[in-house]
């Protein structure tokens, strides 16, 4: 998609090379002005997801970690990176055994492209994120009402084939926090399932360390 080099890092298993069995896939994704190293080096995937399956709290998973930094990162997930992981690794490549999860503009990702291409994805996790409430400093408007409206047409689809729609924010403090309760509302109003989990720290680390420990736990069961 980008005509250019790409870096992923990919967490397998303590079990992965003692077996040749197939493992699900969350495709987690880190935040604005960060790269494929954040839930490597400060997001401690490798060790949070070491415990909880070794404490079989969680089921054995790759997780893959890509550099969201991208100009088209629906194209580039959906096109590029998923079928690279499915055909080098020992992946299940059904969509009841793919979880798609961020944090802050990961979680922005998550939502654009979860929501339209739910036939690819079963788990969203959206940490410390939300569609922007009002009109983006970014430029461009809000285009946010086309994901609501595809929310109010298919809701019975969307409760229904999502096992886990995943919410987590760090307290009042984190400042995504209004983006996440108005988004929440228009989930409420619309008649969408989810499930919200809040943890004192604002936009940090801990909060999304400690979202993925809580979130993990949930997947592929």
């Amino acid at each position: 998609t980008a005509n250019a080099w790409r870096c992923m890092f990919v967490y397998t298993p303590h079990c992965y090379e003692k077996s040749e069995k197939e493992y699900p896939v969350l495709y987690l994704q880190h935040g604005g002005g960060e790269d494929e190293r954040g839930w490597v080096l400060q997001g401690r995937t490798d060790i949070i997801l070491d415990n909880l399956i070794a404490q079989q709290k969680a089921v054995p998973m790759v997780i893959v970690m890509c550099d969201g930094n991208s100009q088209d990162f629906t194209a580039e997930l959906l096109n590029d990176c998923i079928p690279f992981v499915e055909e080098n690794y020992r992946v299940k490549k059904d969509r009841s055994h793919r979880a798609l999860a961020g944090l802050s503009m990961g979680g922005i990702q998550t939502l654009n492209v979860g929501i339209p291409n739910l036939d690819n994805f079963a788990y969203l996790g959206i940490f410390s994120s939300g569609w922007w409430a009002n009109p983006t400093p970014f430029g461009g408007g809000n285009d946010n009402e086309k994901y609501y409206k595809m929310l109010q047409d298919k809701k019975d689809d969307y409760n229904t084939k999502l096992k886990q729609f995943w919410i987590s924010m760090g307290g009042n403090e984190d400042i995504a926090y209004n983006n996440c309760q108005v988004m929440m509302k228009r989930f409420d109003q619309i008649g969408i399932k989810y499930t919200y989990f809040e943890t004192p720290g604002g936009h940090t680390w801990p909060v999304w360390r400690e979202s993925l420990y809580q979130f993990a736990p949930l997947l592929f069961k």
